[in-house]
């Protein structure tokens, strides 16, 4: 085994070091997708997706090259280990890769917008006392326009740090927003319980 010396460079990910702070971005990786795909001198938009306007799954024509498609949509996955603010918009364009229009194919191209004007955002990552484990939690009650089903998200934090985060479909449709809510709960409350359970067996026990 050899020491390479401190981490710069990390699977198109590139770690900067200042001395209270990592901060972590994937510039070049961005750059690369929006050259691939011939949107390298496009205008910039102010957020990831259209907050007026949800999109169906028979949404126009099918896209031309679906397989393009599914290739931006994986390349988009990626960026959300540190971009977390477009993961509802990349998991909203990731539900229709098994049959693609031409609508899906616009709102993938929105957060390439979104990220052509975000280029230099990366996750910080402070150095802080690991104490506390903090989880904030939200759901989106029936907005899937097709099943009505419901989206949980949840952010984790371990002192100041953003170190898990996630926005999926539930699997079954909730009721009520209660309902929704307290699934979406349960999911934040899972991933806390992992996490405090991991620091543990590392020896950092948290003291809330």
């Amino acid at each position: 085994m050899k020491d390479l010396g401190p981490l710069h460079h990390f699977l198109g990910i590139a770690v900067q070091r200042n001395w209270d702070t990592l901060f972590l971005s994937q510039r070049q990786y961005t750059l690369d997708i929006l050259a691939r795909h011939g949107m390298s001198y496009c205008k910039p938009c102010s957020t990831p997706i259209d907050t007026c306007a949800k999109v169906y799954a028979a949404a126009g024509p099918a896209v031309a090259d679906p397989t393009a498609y599914r290739s931006l949509a994986g390349a988009l996955q990626y960026l959300t280990f540190t971009w977390p603010d477009i993961a509802y918009a990349v998991q909203q364009v990731c539900l229709y890769m098994h049959d693609p229009r031409e609508a899906h194919l616009v709102a993938a191209k929105r957060i390439l917008r979104y990220l052509q004007g975000t280029l230099d955002f990366g996750l910080v990552i402070p150095r802080s006392a690991l104490t506390q484990l903090m989880v904030y939690t939200d759901a989106d009650w029936a907005g899937c326009p097709d099943t009505r089903s419901s989206t949980s998200s949840y952010a984790v934090f371990l002192g100041g740090s953003l170190i898990s985060w996630s926005s999926k479909h539930q699997p079954t449709v909730s009721c009520s927003s209660a309902e929704a809510e307290y699934r979406t709960v349960a999911n934040g409350v899972a991933e806390a319980s992992w996490l405090w359970q991991l620091l543990q067996e590392l020896h950092h026990p948290l003291a809330s």
